[in-house]
Parts: structure tokens; sequence; C-alpha cells
């Protein structure tokens, strides 16, 4: 039971928000930079920085600049850095294969990154739609995501990641057994102390429009993911998901997108007591963006308020693209 206060005027409430030392005495969160992930997009060229449109401020970086920003990252006080690759559309494929190969962007970027900045984690995304040629995270056949064999590619892809020297496999794909698959791949390939942060609640969100233009996946996407994200209106399933992926595996979990679905932060974190992340997804970012550019809203108080909403719904951390710009800022 809660302690009973003394009424008013011996309780005073607004004593305890004087002043800025005594408000952040008694904060019941923090952030820190430590509560971070950066997710940064690279691809092909050399010396190459290139705006995402709809998403300001966030550049696709090739691999020599993705270095860079790793190093600017741990500088800041930033644990990690989560990669994902706009990938050209001639290697867009039906049978995905570059999603394995040794030497795809994604795998370049890890080796430099770990050869640059070794004391940096390097995370790395497990889903085949940035190399198949209809957008989709699994294989497609007759019109319908087939599970099973999307598993298969899955578990190269992430064997693959894994020679490159990630540190942080993180499946975004939502298939069905894909978290014991690749645990069990990463066991019997020597590979037991890459960790595994499942996209275990991933939602059918409008929310991440502007991440498939920054991977180049809008124009190749052909109909919906409804059929493998999640319902928006499910939350005991996201529990249910949560449990399996944990029992298979999974070293951490993340719920995608964040702020609108902050009560299924504070289940997870409640019911499991895992390691608890969540994405705040392009379309979080590119509404605050947009909001603050138009004079609508002040840009550093709006991240700051939305990156704490995740501390208080329970989260361990967040990827957030405001990664460097938060991380300067508590500097």
């Amino acid at each position: 039971m809660r302690p009973t206060q003394a009424p008013f005027p011996a309780t005073r409430l607004r004593r305890t928000r004087q002043s800025p030392a005594i408000r952040d005495m008694v904060a019941e969160n923090t952030l820190t930079a430590a509560d971070l992930i950066w997710p940064v997009f690279v691809r092909d060229g050399e010396g190459v920085e290139e705006p995402v449109p709809s998403m300001p401020g966030v550049l696709r970086r090739s691999v020599d600049r993705v270095v860079e920003a790793a190093r600017e990252a741990a500088d800041l006080g930033i644990p990690a850095i989560c990669l994902f690759p706009y990938t050209s559309p001639d290697q867009r494929t039906a049978d995905c294969a570059e999603a394995w190969n040794p030497d795809n962007l994604s795998n370049r970027a890890t080796r430099a990154i770990k050869a640059a900045v070794p004391g940096l984690a390097v995370m790395t995304d497990v889903a085949l739609d940035p190399y198949s040629d209809t957008g989709h995270d699994g294989f497609v056949e007759e019109g319908r995501i087939v599970n099973d064999a999307t598993v298969e590619a899955l578990v190269r892809q992430a064997l693959a990641q894994a020679e490159a020297g990630v540190d942080i496999i993180g499946p975004s794909d939502m298939m069905d057994g894909r978290i014991g698959a690749i645990r069990r791949a990463l066991e019997g390939g020597g590979h037991q102390d890459v960790m595994i942060m499942s996209y275990a609640a991933k939602y059918a969100s409008a929310f991440y429009g502007p991440f498939r233009d920054a991977v180049g996946a809008s124009d190749a996407l052909k109909g919906d993911k409804k059929t493998y994200q999640m319902n928006p209106a499910n939350t005991d399933e996201a529990l249910r998901l949560i449990e399996r992926d944990l029992r298979e595996g999974a070293d951490m979990v993340m719920v995608k997108p964040g702020m609108p679905y902050l009560d299924i932060c504070r289940r997870v974190k409640d019911g499991f007591g895992a390691p608890t992340f969540a994405y705040q997804v392009s379309g979080e970012y590119a509404m605050i963006m947009a909001a603050a550019q138009q004079g609508w809203i002040d840009e550093e108080r709006a991240m700051l308020e939305s990156l704490m909403c995740f501390k208080r719904a329970g989260c361990d951390g967040v990827l957030s693209y405001f990664a460097p710009a938060l991380a300067r800022h508590l500097s």
C-alpha cells in the first residue's frame, strides 16, 4: 500500500519541483547515452552521405562514412550502432541471395567498424526485405509469404553476419520459429557469444513509411505485411510472442514501434523482466522533425520527452535516430 500523505499544507508537492537541482535529485527516471542504439543506413560508394528526404537529418552513408559515424558514436558514449543496407535494385532478387553474401553492404560495414572501433557493439538486421524483389521480409510463393523456407534463409543470413563479427543479431522478420533456428545455428557454428535481440512484438504499422524509403523498399513492396507482423489491436499476443522468443534463445526483446506501444513495453518488462528495448521508428522521428521544422514544437524538448517515455515505460534502452543528438545534449 502507498504511505498516507499528510494533508495540505503539510504536504506541498510543488516543493520538489521548485528548482532544477531539486527536480534532478528526485527524478524517477534518467536518460543516458548508454541507453541508446543508433540505427544507421549504409549504401554503396565511397565518400557518400545522401540525405533521406522523409527523415530530416538522416543520411545514407557509404561504408567509409559509416565508420566515421561509428567513431562519433563511440566518442559520444553510445554503446551500439545498428546497420540497415540500402541495396541497389539489381541486387534485389527472388532468391534473396545477397542477404547471405559475405561481402554484402551490411557485412562489409560490420568488418570495417569492428576494425576501426572494436569496442563499439554492432547490431544487424535479419530479414529478407532489403534483398527481395517483392519488398517482403520472407519468400513469396503464389502470393503467400512462406514461413519455413524463409527461416532457412534467415539462418544463412544470420550466420554470414556472425562470421563478419556482429555482436547482436536483430531478427525483424516475424517468422515463426526463427529465433530457435538461428540460436541453434549460432551455437553449432561456434558463435555462442553472439546475442539475439528479437523484434518479438513488431506491429503492422503505418509508422514505417520513411524507413522503407531509406532502404529503398517502398517501390518494391507488393501488398502489405499483415500476415506476419502483428495486429495493432492485440496485446496478449505480444506477450505470447515474447515468451516464445525468450524460450527459443533470445537474449533481449524489442517492441516496435515505440511511442504508440508503450503499454506493450510496460507489460513485457513487468511480465518477463528480460532486457527490453523499443524502436522509436522512422515515422515517429519524422513527425517530430517535421513539426519542429515548421516551428510548431521545440525539437530538443520534444526529443527529450519522447525518449524519456520509453524509460518510464520500463525499457532498458531504445533504438532512435535521435541518438547522436541526445548524446550531444547530455554531454
